[in-house]
């Protein structure tokens, strides 16, 4: 592989990344619309899973390749450039109103599954058991965020009537969107992990730092996209539900999987300085959301936006 070769591969995947995941929510979002479910469910759990997707799919191709550096790595990065980034992002546009609900429930479950991981990585080694361990958590978060949606659909029934004129796109299109979405995610993953390996590797990044910049902000995309339209719309429900259950499922899906697939070794810095830097990332995003009295400003943006800058700088400069 020469250098071109290698940049229109990361190109290509990186767009097929971005579109194929909007064709993935576009259908998700139309079939879950059927549950009646609130915004806030919505985002946290059928538009973060599509967001995720290409997460997912890149931190499976790169176990695959026995880059287990990259696939860790990915994890933490799109974490950190989901509140950081795409946060601070969001409240410069408009401020974010973050509902008590999410205060009290989502956002310490964000913080307890990231801590979560350090038992599992610390002793550099995610063993296919442990990656079976995260989804089995997964599943289980899955079924209780269900079983609440359910109880809010029949507590919202008994009070409003439902509305028969809402056009639900045809199911049959729903799901050749999703089934295309995820083929295309498939593919563009595996594109992006060869071009973004190879031209990290010609610049001198180690394999972890490939993971958390590169590839991390390019899967990162999909949640920039999701969360700065709806801010734009003032969905901010389905704005920051996205950002939070994004990082849920980064942190219990893509790392469960790619380690029940392949288990892999991964280097010391990723169980040291990079997993601490995504723990209090997250949780100064919960200290700024709770200090504002849960209306993240443009202050509040630019501190984070700020945050992940300088992290990005410190990997450039200590890591080549």
């Amino acid at each position: 592989m020469n250098t071109l070769l290698a940049l229109v591969l990361l190109a290509v995947g990186l767009l097929m990344l971005g579109k194929c995941a909007s064709l993935l929510v576009s259908g998700a979002v139309s079939l879950a619309n059927r549950l009646g479910v609130s915004p806030l469910v919505i985002g946290l759990t059928v538009v973060a899973m599509g967001t995720s997707a290409p997460e997912v799919a890149a931190s499976i191709a790169a176990a695959l390749r026995n880059a287990g550096d990259v696939a860790i790595g990915n994890v933490y990065g799109s974490n950190i450039a989901n509140l950081a980034l795409v946060g601070g992002i969001c409240a410069l546009i408009r401020p974010v109103s973050i509902k008590k609900q999410t205060l009290r429930q989502q956002i310490p479950v964000m913080l307890i599954v990231a801590i979560l991981l350090w038992p599992v990585l610390h002793n550099l080694y995610l063993a296919r058991l442990e990656g079976l361990g995260l989804l089995a958590v997964f599943a289980g978060l899955i079924l209780l965020t269900v079983y609440l949606a359910r109880k809010e659909r029949k507590q919202l029934a008994k009070y409003k009537m439902p509305d028969t004129r809402h056009k639900i796109r045809d199911t049959k299109k729903s799901i050749l969107f999703v089934a295309i979405g995820l083929a295309g995610l498939a593919l563009g993953a595996d594109l992006t992990v060869r071009g973004a390996v190879f031209l990290g590797q010609k610049m001198g990044l180690s394999c972890a730092v490939i993971g958390l910049t590169i590839i991390a902000i390019g899967t990162s995309l999909p949640e920039l996209a999701t969360s700065v339209a709806a801010s734009l719309k003032g969905q901010q429900d389905i704005s920051i539900g996205t950002l939070v259950g994004s990082n849920i499922f980064n942190t219990l899906l893509v790392t469960g999987v790619a380690g029940s697939i392949r288990p892999f070794a991964l280097s010391a810095r990723l169980a040291g300085v990079d997993y601490w830097v995504m723990v209090l990332i997250s949780a100064g995003f919960a200290v700024v959301a709770i200090a504002a009295k849960g209306v993240i400003g443009r202050p509040g943006g630019a501190l984070l936006l700020c945050s992940y800058l300088g992290y990005i700088l410190y990997l450039l400069a200590f890591s080549i």
